[in-house]
């Protein structure tokens, strides 16, 4: 079974929502939403991939002290396994912008069971919720 790195970021606004994506068609698992990040390059750390695929993605510069690291997630789909590390920051710049053509919107938690995720990222959700307390007071 293949092993994939890939990170991802929870990334909330002064609103209290977070950010979530669509993947584009001909992508894996297209039309399903998730959490923004990408995979890991050789040599890179989770923080700089996930600093290069934000910027690359959504047009934004995060700064590797923003980043707190938030979850860690295992998830075993059918074609290969996931190995996700999970971040979370509040603090950003530049405007969000869809680069790649993927469709993105600001939602509260409470707002996010209407979108299909990613099965590795209904994970998350879950832990989300769950940990209400660390969301609100971050």
């Amino acid at each position: 079974m293949t092993l994939k790195l890939v990170v991802a970021c929870i990334l909330k606004d002064t609103q209290g929502r977070v950010l979530i994506t669509q993947r584009p068609a001909g992508k894996f698992m297209e039309g399903f939403w998730e959490f923004p990040g990408g995979k890991i390059e050789s040599g890179e750390t989770p923080e700089k991939a996930l600093m290069r695929e934000i910027k690359e993605e959504l047009g934004i510069t995060l700064q590797e002290k923003d980043l707190i690291p938030y979850s860690f997630i295992s998830y075993r789909y059918e074609e290969f396994h996931a190995l996700i590390p999970v971040y979370f920051t509040t603090t950003w710049e530049g405007e969000v912008q869809g680069l790649e053509l993927q469709q993105f919107c600001w939602i509260t938690l409470d707002e996010i069971s209407q979108f299909p995720m990613l099965p590795a990222n209904q994970i998350l959700v879950t832990r989300l919720i769950q940990d209400e307390s660390f969301f609100l007071k971050n």
